[in-house]
């Protein structure tokens, strides 16, 4: 018999197609940000949709915030078509010295990273350092059209899907300045239902006119847009207070604990940054703290937040202690913050964000900035008025004791429900009685369970081992969930139980994280357990106990240098930038976790500080949708899941199979 040739021996197989240089593409102007839209905007939900708006606007508030301009319209017509102007000092229009033939308002729109704010001679502060906003709004809109009045003539140019549809034109004069921004999202990106909503861009305008107080902004929207709706077709918003006047329309008729308000703004100084905040307790409101940098809004905080944080809780205690309160080392930053109505705004030069949707603030001198700066205040507000000081300590010291007392009914409660239960024999429990800094794994399988035991804190992670793909909730009848032994342990070992009777105070642990093979069996898995839990503990999805664990699918190592990867992409990248392509790297790829020593585990995935968890939520907005979905793919109907591959193939690569 012949031998058949040595495919390895070769170096390639008869199924392999020719990879070539041809095969490169090189991706020019604008087309990235069309191709991959959510790496500049974060998707292409309603949340992106309206951060172009957010970009737009928040270049013509660097304007006013730099003093070039007062005044700011925001006007939003039939057909999602938005406009806004300023009398700003309008967007360069002569010719770039880079490209002489094209205007500076053509590359600032074309160009990705071109723009005033990087040098920071143009702008002292503004909403990013990106240079991308513009361009990025020109990408992903069916048409804009650009306005510059400078210099008392007019000009105007027109662009579709990011390219110039006309030259730039000259309007001759005019009697104003400033810059106006037309633009039409594309429907090809956001697709056809997708809408803005005049009560979000509403709200937008009004937090913009509290941020800055020396700026005017102006709201107008087609009367058939807002109809039976209690936004306004028409406003206008100026607030000489600024931040007070915003905590005070927040908190309106809500009982404080103090009938001050702890406020305080601090002028630029050099390149120091500039600070405004206001603070209140309100025991009978919602607790939240509004942050900003540079009129950005950092819906997820960020080091300013937590700088407040500090500079509130270090104030307090140092006030506890100078009037002898020996309660004051109870306070924690979390019982400051249970009842407290905030609103911080920092301005600061070159910020840092993760992300360019700029929703949460990383740069650490912001943290020292607001610490240093509201400490100050907060030690003479507290000294001014002693009888305010002493309401709020002992309002503080209350929120304290009632954290401490929860806590130990918690414990008391979990003890008593760990003797009453009868856990599952394959249940490796942890050794701490109470819920709080605990966490449960659900891993797959005795040899993944194994690994895991060994790799684990004992005090604080237990773990269970589940047999093989559990049984799926959405398609399967009560009978079979009741007698399914698998969800009977996990349910068990939870303690809160399922549907109308789940309780929130009998979950015996703080975290609940689902640990599987970092391939398509384990991803089937973590999907069925997901279901599990959406169908039958939304509760504690909602409480935000629910995390995936993140194991790494490959091993590299060269020499004593060792990195892991949670992918192939995440391969390739830690071959091309952590190891150089240097010498050569010993590529391992782990069959699942049982096949792990328990220190690459624990060091990779089980170790706090150390690994990556996902925190399973599912937004209010979504929850239609997800509802529908996952009735959709994890139903009883299969024809469903056939006509979602059909429609979604061709978006699958890499499959791995």
């Amino acid at each position: 018999m012949a031998k058949a040739p040595d495919l390895f021996e070769s170096g390639h197989s008869a199924s392999s197609k020719a990879y070539t240089a041809r095969d490169i593409e090189v991706l020019e102007g604008l087309e990235p940000v069309r191709r991959r839209p959510g790496m500049y905007i974060g998707g292409t939900d309603a949340r992106a949709l309206h951060h172009l708006a957010a970009e737009i606007l928040d270049n013509a508030m660097d304007e006013a915030v730099a003093g070039h301009a007062n005044r700011i319209e925001i006007e939003l017509a039939k057909d999602d078509v938005l406009t806004v102007r300023d009398n700003g000092r309008g967007i360069p229009i002569d010719p770039h010295p880079k490209f002489r033939n094209r205007s500076a308002l053509e590359v600032i729109m074309t160009t990705l990273h071109a723009g005033g704010k990087f040098g920071g001679k143009v702008y002292d502060t503004s909403g990013g350092l990106h240079g991308v906003g513009a361009s990025v709004v020109n990408a992903l809109s069916e048409w804009m059209e650009v306005d510059v009045a400078r210099d008392r003539r007019g000009h105007r140019m027109r662009f579709e899907r990011g390219k110039p549809a006309s030259k730039l034109k000259d309007l001759g004069a005019v009697n104003r300045r400033g810059t106006i921004v037309s633009f039409k999202p594309d429907t090809q990106i956001f697709g056809r239902d997708a809408h803005f909503s005049p009560s979000q861009l509403y709200r937008m305008a009004k937090s913009k006119a509290y941020l800055y107080r020396g700026v005017e902004i102006r709201w107008a929207c087609d009367p058939v847009l807002v109809k039976d709706s209690d936004t306004p077709a028409e406003d206008v918003f100026r607030f000489p207070g600024g931040l007070t006047d915003f905590l005070e329309s927040e908190i309106s008729g809500k009982h404080t604990v103090t009938p001050r308000v702890f406020f305080g703004r601090t002028e630029k100084k050099g390149r120091e940054g500039a600070v405004e905040w206001a603070v209140s307790w309100a025991p009978e409101a919602e607790p939240f703290v509004h942050s900003y940098c540079n009129t950005i809004p950092t819906t997820q905080g960020g080091t300013h937040e937590q700088g407040l944080r500090n500079a509130l809780t270090k104030g307090l205690r140092a006030h506890g202690e100078r009037v002898n309160n020996r309660k004051t080392s109870l306070i924690t930053p979390d019982d400051v913050m249970a009842s407290a109505c905030a609103v911080l705004s920092v301005f600061i030069r070159e910020p840092e964000f993760q992300g360019q949707t700029k929703e949460k603030l990383s740069t650490p001198d912001a943290q020292r900035l607001v610490e240093n700066v509201m400490r100050d205040h907060f030690d003479h507000w507290l000294a001014e008025s002693p009888q305010d000081a002493t309401r709020l300590l002992e309002f503080v010291i209350d929120q304290a004791e009632e954290r401490l007392k929860r806590r130990q009914e918690k414990e008391v409660s979990r003890k008593a429900a760990t003797r009453k239960l009868r856990l599952p024999g394959k249940l490796a429990d942890c050794t701490r009685d109470a819920a709080e800094g605990t966490e449960i794994f659900l891993v797959e399988g005795d040899s993944a369970g194994g690994s895991a035991k060994q790799a684990r804190d004992r005090n604080t992670q237990a773990v269970l081992p589940l047999r093989g793909k559990i049984l799926n909730v959405a398609s399967a009848g009560a009978g079979k969930l009741q007698q399914n032994q698998e969800l009977a342990d996990l349910v068990q070992a939870l303690g809160c139980g399922t549907g109308a009777r789940y309780s929130e105070k009998d979950l015996r642990y703080e975290r609940v994280i689902v640990m599987t093979d970092a391939d398509v069996d384990g991803a089937h898995i973590a999907s069925l357990l997901l279901t599990f839990f959406y169908r039958e503990m939304p509760k504690l999805i909602a409480g935000g106990h629910l995390f995936l664990a993140m194991p790494p699918l490959y091993r590299l190592a060269q020499g004593p240098h060792i990195e892991y990867a949670r992918d192939d992409r995440h391969r390739d990248h830690l071959l091309k930038t952590a190891f150089g392509g240097k010498g050569k790297v010993e590529v391992s790829r782990f069959k699942g976790l049982g096949e792990m020593m328990p220190a690459q585990l624990k060091e990779t995935t089980m170790k706090p500080g150390a690994r990556t968890l996902i925190r399973v939520e599912v937004a209010e907005r979504e929850a239609k949708r997800t509802d529908s979905l996952v009735e959709r793919l994890m139903g009883k109907k299969p024809e469903l899941r056939f006509q979602f591959i059909q429609e979604n193939a061709q978006f699958a690569k890499d499959v791995d199979v």
